[in-house]
């Protein structure tokens, strides 16, 4: 179990605080001892879960789902287009609506596959997914 960082700073007050909650004997732990927490355990905000990848390194179905975007569609699925929930909460939190979802044609699947573009309303605010919304790239289109 992980506890946050100024939980575990308080050292004997936290003792004490224990002792009155829970009944048990005050045992007074010197704060030097309390190990800081290590700084990968803080979690960090939800776009820091977001990568970032490289135009030009998207497969060649982006690319086109990219261009269909652009130009409206049509749209080989009828569930392009639909809202993105982000109930992952690995985009930056936004409003209902903010999102949209469009399918990458994954060569010799029988379905969807697993690969999207997710967009945000913001100018090319693209994110890739090659594994069904596990995780994310940002499109930096300026490469």
């Amino acid at each position: 179990m992980r506890f946050p960082p100024h939980i575990i700073r308080i050292g004997a007050l936290g003792a004490l605080a224990s002792a009155l909650l829970f009944g048990g004997p005050a045992v007074a732990t010197p704060a030097a001892t309390a190990a800081p927490a290590p700084a990968h355990s803080v979690t960090a905000p939800a776009a820091a879960a977001v990568g970032d990848i490289c135009y030009t390194n998207l497969p060649p179905e982006a690319h086109d789902t990219l261009d269909l975007i652009e130009s409206g569609g049509p749209y080989p699925y009828p569930q392009d287009g639909t809202v993105f929930q982000n109930r992952e909460g690995l985009l930056p939190p936004q409003s209902s609506g903010y999102y949209h979802e469009y399918t990458v044609i994954t060569p010799g699947s029988p379905d969807r596959g697993a690969r999207r573009i997710v967009t945000g309303e913001d100018v090319e605010e693209d994110y890739y997914t090659a594994d069904h919304y596990a995780s994310f790239d940002l499109v930096d289109h300026g490469c």
